[in-house]
C-alpha cells in the first residue's frame, strides 16, 4: 500500500518514521524546505532512543498518484493549501485518515472528497519539532485511533488497520470514532484553555492557590459541551483529563500554548472558537473556554499591530 503522510511536523515525523521504519512505503508531502532538511534522514528522539530514519519525500509539484492512504497531519491553517495539494494523489479508491485536531475539517473533506474515502481519527503523543528540524518525543506514549465515520466496519478500514499495525505506538479502531474525537476536542479545549490564560505549565498552575480548583472547572466547563453535544466523555476519558492537568510538578504546556508562547500559527479558532460555537448552538455558557478564545485574539491583534511597521519597510 503506498502512503503519503502529509507533513512531516511532530506529529506526522513521529508516526511517519515509525511506520518508515516497520517497512511500510511511506512518501512525505513536504514543502522544499523540509524536503532539503530531511535529505540526511529524519531524526527522532525521546525517553531512552535517539535515532535518524531515512525516509522519502515529495513536493506539491513533484507528487505522482494516486496513492493508496494519505495520511493527512497538519496544522489546521494549513487544511486550505494541504487539499489542493494532495488532490493529484487522491484517485477513486484512495482513502484519506485526517489525523487533525477539532472537528471542523472533516466537513470540508467529506464535500472536497466523499464521506465514504474519508475515516476519523485521532492520535495521542506529545512530540514538537526542535530548531534543527528533529522530532522530540517528550512523553513515552503514542496512540492511533481511527474508524469509519458512520460507524459501519468496511474491508477499507481493515486494509488501512493492517497497514498502520506497527511498533512504537498503540492502534485501536474505534466502534464509534467521531466520539473519541469528539472526546479529544474537550480534551486539548481543556488544555488550551488552562495553559493560555494560566500562562504556564500545569504543574505550576497546580502549585498555585486556586489553581487546582480552576483547572477542575475548565475540565467541567468542556465535559458539558461534549454531553450536550451527545458525546458525553467516558468515565476514562474524564480519567485521562484528571491525570493529565492535575499531576504535580508536571512540565506539560498544550501545543496551543507552545506555539503562542514561540510566536507561531496557532489553532485557536479551530479549537476553543469552534467549541465556543458548538456550545452556542447547544445553549450552554463557556466563560472560561470564552476567556481564553478572547485572550487569544487580543494577542493575534497584538502581533499584528506589532508586525505593521517591519511590513511597511519590506514592502
Amino acid at each position: 500500500m503506498r502512503t503519503l503522510i502529509v507533513g512531516a511536523g511532530a506529529t506526522g515525523g513521529y508516526f511517519g518514521t515509525r511506520l518508515a521504519q516497520a517497512g511500510r512505503d511511506v512518501t512525505f508531502l513536504v514543502h522544499p524546505h523540509r524536503a532539503e532538511q530531511l535529505r540526511a534522514g529524519l531524526r527522532v528522539h525521546g525517553p531512552g532512543y535517539d535515532e535518524t530514519v531515512p525516509v522519502r519525500t515529495a513536493t506539491a509539484d513533484r507528487l505522482e498518484g494516486p496513492y493508496d492512504l494519505v495520511l493527512l497531519m497538519v496544522k489546521a491553517w494549513s487544511l486550505d493549501s494541504a487539499l489542493e495539494d494532495i488532490a493529484p494523489a487522491v484517485g477513486p479508491d484512495t482513502t484519506i485518515l485526517p489525523l487533525l485536531n477539532g472537528m471542523a475539517h472533516l466537513e470540508r473533506l467529506n464535500r472536497r472528497f466523499g464521506e465514504d474515502a474519508v475515516l476519523g481519527g485521532i492520535v495521542r503523543v506529545v512530540c514538537a519539532v526542535q530548531p534543527d528540524g528533529a522530532v522530540l518525543q517528550m512523553k513515552p506514549h503514542a496512540s492511533l485511533t481511527f474508524g469509519a465515520q458512520d460507524r459501519r466496519p468496511t474491508e477499507r478500514v481493515a486494509r488501512v488497520g493492517q497497514e498502520l499495525a506497527a511498533p512504537g505506538f498503540r492502534l485501536s479502531v474505534a466502534d464509534n470514532i467521531m466520539a473519541s474525537m469528539w472526546h479529544k476536542w474537550a480534551f486539548i479545549t481543556a488544555g488550551g484553555t488552562i495553559t493560555c490564560l494560566m500562562r504556564g505549565a500545569i504543574g505550576h498552575v497546580i502549585a498555585a492557590p486556586g489553581g487546582k480548583e480552576f483547572i477542575l472547572d475548565v475540565i467541567d466547563e468542556t465535559e458539558r459541551v461534549a454531553a450536550a453535544a451527545g458525546y458525553a466523555p467516558s468515565a476514562a476519558a474524564h480519567a485521562a483529563s484528571l491525570e493529565m492537568f492535575t499531576e504535580e510538578g508536571s512540565v506539560f504546556t498544550s501545543s496551543l500554548y507552545r506555539d503562542v508562547l514561540a510566536g507561531r500559527h496557532h489553532e485557536g479558532e479551530h479549537l476553543l472558537g469552534e467549541y465556543v460555537a458548538v456550545a452556542e448552538r447547544v445553549g450552554m455558557e463557556v466563560p472560561l473556554t470564552r476567556l481564553a478564545l478572547a485572550q487569544l485574539r487580543v494577542h493575534d491583534l497584538a502581533r499584528l499591530d506589532q508586525a505593521g511597521p517591519d511590513r511597511a519597510r519590506l514592502g
